[in-house]
């Protein structure tokens, strides 16, 4: 069917509800959003989809659950598993617990065993329980930090991890054979659960995984003398992080813990905040407030489903400095390894990952230590992926996983990214250095001093309209064809991960076959400096990460920032 042929059946057709009719109809002289409603689909990808909440086929609502849960329903029954079961979730957005609802309706409809969590159900908590009861799959309605217009369908596989390449192609082509939603099946939840065939899990999961988040404590004897003497203070940002943070920092002592109380309630509209996103230092004001008044050493923060942990250091001068992604990661990297080296706790054959965008600061501490450091794509996947592969089949044992945007993972009892875990890890690290009259700024600079200076930096490009996808196919497939000539300073090497090659430039180049997972992504390297260049694959959106190595942070910064002024020149004359 056409744009105006769908926008006919839903806003007239039986199978549609009033409100829904009623959206629509409201638009009916507004000819381009009606074709942006319709045009196209969600795309179903890595973690499954994620759009504007709203009547359409391009948008989130109980008709796409819809599509979407008879498709994975479809796919799980077709695995030849004895017993399946789906565990379903929700965090705090609207319309989440009405889609989580219609999704687990599905499942059982189609006669698959549902396990529904009962309260706001976090990302971390949604990995632990999939692998807990032994779920064939599990979906949690999130969008994540996005703004308030959005939502989502999150999906894990067995392992509690995102899905692999190709349960995500056979997800697709089902998704293709149910084209008129007037036809795709709906179920009733109410009579689903009284016939048994969905089942609430609540206090005893929950408590079990933060059980296994309280082991991950590193020095217990010393978190129980130093946790009283920090003055902490948390944010959900009205999230799910609601029911755990607090509780299990109090749990390890933290006495002096103050929350955010206007961001303590689950409210989908995230009424105190622009965007609900740890990254953004504009959703720390009112923590700030708070932690000034009570002269508090650290802010923690979380995202609406507690995958991302954020956090703010108060300085010598008072002031609360927003810590990157980067620099969490390298300061819980290095406490987890100097803490259980001295305390004679690391388990035999470490292994860290961390993505290709993400600082070299990390390979750089895990060589000083000895330890093996994994390369892996950005995205929480692949982080997964390589547990997957070097623990569960390889025998070795995972210490620590992060990347970047500010996703951290401190043990192998899930798969997926852990903002909770994370709170409590870094309270533990800011805790330690705050006995030794530091705080984490103080720490980091102790960190540099001894692994080098690192400083990284990022640009994205957003390519607006419906040919924006094909321009930055377009800007990728040139700069394959420039190699080298991306920057007129000097590159000694460049990857191209699609084509599985490596180019060593110099007086003799050579081109070298490297083992690695295909994705569209080129690595530049010049010298002890980087660059890579990464499109969306599903928004019209490149990103270009910078990182650079000096004898100090002046000079790591000088030197990022010129390999940024010569890239992104080449760039925007691909693109203008």
């Amino acid at each position: 069917m056409n744009v105006m042929d769908l926008y006919k059946q839903w806003s007239t057709g039986i199978s549609f509800d009033l409100e829904t009719k009623a959206e629509l109809l409201a638009i009916k002289d507004n000819p381009d959003e009606i074709r942006d409603r319709f045009y196209k689909e969600l795309e179903f990808g890595t973690a499954g989809v994620r759009g504007l909440v709203g009547a359409g086929t391009n948008r989130m609502n109980v008709y796409v659950v819809r599509k979407l849960s008879n498709a994975i329903a479809e796919y799980v029954n077709s695995l030849g598993v004895e017993k399946p079961s789906i565990m379903v979730g929700n965090d705090s957005r609207n319309h989440s617990l009405e889609f989580a609802k219609e999704a687990a309706a599905v499942f059982a409809g189609h006669g698959i065993k549902v396990y529904m969590h009962s309260e706001l159900c976090p990302v971390p908590a949604m990995s632990y329980s999939i692998r807990l009861l032994k779920c064939t799959m599990g979906v949690l309605i999130t969008a994540s930090h996005n703004p308030k217009e959005y939502n989502g369908y999150k999906v894990f596989g067995a392992e509690g991890s995102q899905l692999t390449p190709d349960d995500i192609e056979k997800i697709k082509e089902i998704l293709n054979t149910l084209t008129d939603y007037s036809k795709i099946p709906g179920f009733d939840f109410e009579f689903l659960s009284n016939r048994g065939r969905i089942t609430k899990i609540g206090v005893n999961i929950k408590n079990s995984y933060l059980k296994t988040v309280r082991r991950l404590v590193i020095d217990r004897n010393a978190l129980s003398i130093n946790a009283p003497k920090l003055k902490l203070v948390y944010t959900p940002l009205h999230g799910a992080g609601i029911n755990y943070v607090p509780k299990l920092l109090k749990r390890l002592g933290f006495k002096e813990l103050y929350t955010v109380k206007a961001q303590m309630t689950p409210d989908g509209n995230f009424p105190t905040v622009a965007v609900p996103n740890p990254e953004d230092g504009t959703v720390y004001e009112l923590a700030i407030q708070l932690a000034d008044e009570k002269g508090a050493d650290l802010i923690l923060a979380t995202d609406p489903d507690a995958d991302r942990a954020g956090a703010a250091v108060k300085n010598e001068n008072g002031e609360y400095v927003l810590l990157n992604g980067n620099q969490i990661g390298i300061l819980l990297l290095d406490y987890i390894i100097t803490t259980r080296k001295s305390k004679k706790t690391m388990p035999e054959n470490p292994f860290v990952v961390s993505t290709i965008v993400s600082t070299r600061l990390t390979e750089a501490i895990c060589k000083y230590h000895d330890i093996e450091y994994i390369d892996v794509f950005t995205g929480f996947k692949y982080i997964g992926g390589a547990i997957n592969k070097h623990e569960d089949e390889g025998g070795k044992s995972f210490l620590f996983g992060f990347e970047e945007s500010y996703g951290y993972l401190p043990g192998s009892y899930a798969r997926d990214k852990d903002g909770i875990a994370t709170c409590v890890l870094l309270a533990e690290v800011a805790a330690y250095y705050n006995a030794k009259g530091m705080n984490l700024l103080q720490a980091l600079d102790e960190i540099y001093a001894k692994y080098g200076y690192h400083y990284e930096t990022q640009v994205s490009l957003v390519f607006q309209g419906e040919t924006g996808l094909e321009k930055s196919k377009e800007i990728m497939a040139r700069l394959r064809e420039m190699k080298n000539q991306i920057s007129e300073m000097p590159v000694t090497n460049m990857i191209d991960y699609l084509a599985s090659k490596k180019y060593v430039f110099g007086e003799e180049p050579v081109v070298v076959d490297i083992e690695f997972d295909k994705e569209d992504v080129l690595y530049y390297s010049f010298g002890d400096n980087w660059a890579v260049v990464r499109p969306s694959g599903t928004e019209p959106k490149i990103k270009v990460y910078f990182g650079a190595k000096g004898e100090d942070m002046d000079e790591a910064k000088e030197k990022a920032a010129k390999i940024k002024e010569s890239v992104m020149a080449t760039i925007k004359k691909l693109y203008e």
